[in-house]
């Protein structure tokens, strides 16, 4: 009875130790379940931050050139617009428009009957002035300058002679051969001949020095007077023939035969069209890195290729209204296919550099400062600020002069408030002509390698 009751007594106490054996258990599994997904979530979290994406470009050595464009009118390199100097009806047209035509040929003709008669007239009394003139000249003034030359010989020769007689009866008074009446007599004789000599020279002497150039002056008046009538004539006959003052081709031609042409109104254009000038107005920045024989281009629409040419005129002084500088380039137009009043495109080389280091304007950074960086990849793909000065540009091409060698790697898209150290992931830039190393590198992966 007691030993029954005992094991009564027992058996509830040893089931209520396996049930909390089996919870503690339980519990135990349930910790070690947890610990082991917390380690391994630990485990699995990412060691290191995930790369930037950007593109890159490859600083290179080359040729780059300082551009300067601005729009144009083209000009004919000479133009003539002819204007006649009279009033008259158009007689003749020799030329059309579009005729090629030569320096001084003829290219219309004015009526001109009364001016025609007018020279005719003219040009006679200018002969008949001239025939004058020689007779005056030549005959008359010579004949009476001989006759006062032949009178002062003889006045001449009567002095001689009446000095020999003085001096014989002189001679003979001392010797009181001759009265002293005879010798007085000789005195005044001789006197009186003397002064025949002088008025002989004196009118010689004016003949020469005034009476013949007066008399020559006064023919030489009357000749030129009729000269000047004469050539007054030729002239107005002269203006009613148009002649070309260049070559070239006509491009203007307004009249008909047989209407009037008015004095100062053009009636004829002549343009020299074997090269043209292309004038456009510059920003003073632009065209203060001018100068004349810098090589240009024109581009032209319609044309297949553009036009070369110099600039021939950088002008001195701004244009008030616009305050820009007029420029000039200069092309040769063998073909006449550009023609004057077109537009163009004025590209001047205003500065070249053989040797340049150069990248995509993308890559150049200017900050609020002013301040010009660029962001390098360094060779384990970290990127970093870099402080460069810039020089000259070409389209998308920009001059490094400091702070990047050739090589470099740059980055082009994706630079914009990237901070120093980061991780970049590398895809090839479109514009870049060379592919850059490290792209080269990510592309030779093996197929199937996972990405961190």
């Amino acid at each position: 009875m007691t030993f029954a009751a005992s094991n009564e007594l027992q058996a509830p106490t040893s089931q209520k130790h396996r049930d909390l054996t089996v919870s503690r258990a339980v519990a135990l599994l349930v910790l070690a379940t947890l610990g082991s997904l917390l380690a391994g979530c630990t485990k699995s979290a990412p060691e290191q931050a995930p790369k930037v994406s950007v593109r890159i470009a490859v600083a290179q050595k080359t040729a780059i050139r300082r551009l300067v464009t601005a729009d144009a009118v083209l000009f004919p390199i000479h133009q003539a617009a002819i204007t006649p100097k009279i009033s008259a009806p158009v007689k003749q047209f020799l030329v059309n428009r579009g005729s090629p035509v030569k320096e001084g040929q003829l290219l219309a003709v004015l009526e001109n009957t009364d001016l025609n008669a007018a020279e005719v007239e003219t040009r006679g009394s200018y002969q008949q002035a001239q025939a004058d003139y020689d007779r005056n000249t030549g005959a008359l003034l010579g004949e009476e300058l001989r006759k006062a030359e032949l009178d002062l010989h003889a006045a001449q020769q009567t002095l001689e002679a009446e000095q020999k007689v003085y001096d014989s009866r002189e001679n003979l008074f001392q010797q009181g051969a001759l009265p002293r009446k005879d010798l007085d007599q000789s005195r005044v004789s001789l006197i009186q001949t003397k002064n025949t000599y002088e008025i002989a020279k004196q009118h010689y002497d004016a003949l020469q020095a005034s009476g013949h150039q007066l008399q020559k002056k006064s023919a030489e008046g009357q000749l030129t007077a009729a000269k000047g009538h004469h050539l007054g004539a030729a002239a107005q006959l002269a203006y009613s023939e148009i002649r070309s003052p260049i070559n070239g081709y006509v491009t203007e031609r307004p009249l008909y035969p047989g209407e009037m042409a008015a004095a100062g109104t053009p009636l004829l254009t002549v343009m020299d069209l074997s090269k043209i000038i292309a004038k456009a107005h510059m920003p003073q920045a632009d065209a203060g890195l001018l100068k004349p024989g810098d090589e240009a281009t024109l581009e032209v629409p319609g044309a297949d290729v553009p036009v070369a040419g110099k600039v021939t005129l950088v002008s001195p002084a701004v244009d008030q209204n616009s305050t820009t500088i007029e420029v000039w380039v200069e092309a040769a137009n063998p073909k006449h296919l550009l023609k004057p009043g077109m537009t163009a495109r004025v590209v001047v080389v205003a500065k070249e550099v053989a040797d340049a280091v150069a990248v995509p304007a993308s890559a150049v950074l200017t900050g609020a400062d002013g301040a010009t960086t660029v962001m390098l990849v360094s060779s384990d793909l970290k990127a970093a600020t870099q402080k460069v000065e810039v020089g000259i540009r070409q389209g998308n091409l920009v001059q490094i002069t400091t702070g990047v060698k050739p090589g470099d790697r740059v980055v082009t898209a994706g630079a914009f408030a990237l901070p120093d150290g980061t991780a970049v992931k590398l895809i090839e830039d479109a514009a870049s002509d060379e592919k850059p190393a490290a792209v080269q590198e990510d592309k030779s992966t093996k197929p199937g390698a996972k990405e961190d």
